[in-house]
């Protein structure tokens, strides 16, 4: 014996007056752009030369105008990579007296340090700020 069932489905109820909140971005779509911005530095593990500031500046140049927070974020992380872009750039002239290939080697371990601690900083809805960066950009 086989019954079916006429009941109507319920329906989902009325939006409020004047629909829902107009957002041009969601927190957690915030929060994954500011990891973004920090996170992309690590191209430059394998596009090295412009590698770590290509993956910031492009997310930054995107995103920037959709939140002050992406903006900021993007800005210190800019900073920062410019700031180590300088800093590589002496020790590279310190390698004609051999002592530069350390400062290479600490300076490249600091970057991936920093930029993980920022991003896990931002994921946790932070801002961080990098020591040893000079703000070029305000």
């Amino acid at each position: 014996m086989e019954t079916t069932s006429s009941l109507p489905t319920p329906s989902p109820p009325p939006l409020p007056a004047g629909g829902p909140p107009a957002t041009s971005v969601s927190s957690s779509n915030v929060r994954i752009w500011n990891i973004l911005c920090h996170a992309s530095a690590l191209l430059g593990v394998f596009v090295h030369s412009p590698g770590h500031l290509l993956g910031p500046l492009v997310v930054w140049l995107a995103k920037r105008d959709d939140s002050p927070e992406i903006d900021a974020h993007g800005k210190e992380s800019l900073n920062f990579q410019i700031s180590m872009l300088i800093y590589n750039g002496i020790a590279v002239v310190f390698c004609l007296v051999l002592v530069g290939f350390a400062f290479l080697a600490v300076l490249w371990v600091l970057n991936a340090v920093f930029v993980i601690i920022a991003s896990i900083q931002a994921s946790d809805g932070k801002f961080y700020r990098y020591p040893m960066t000079i703000r070029f950009i305000q």
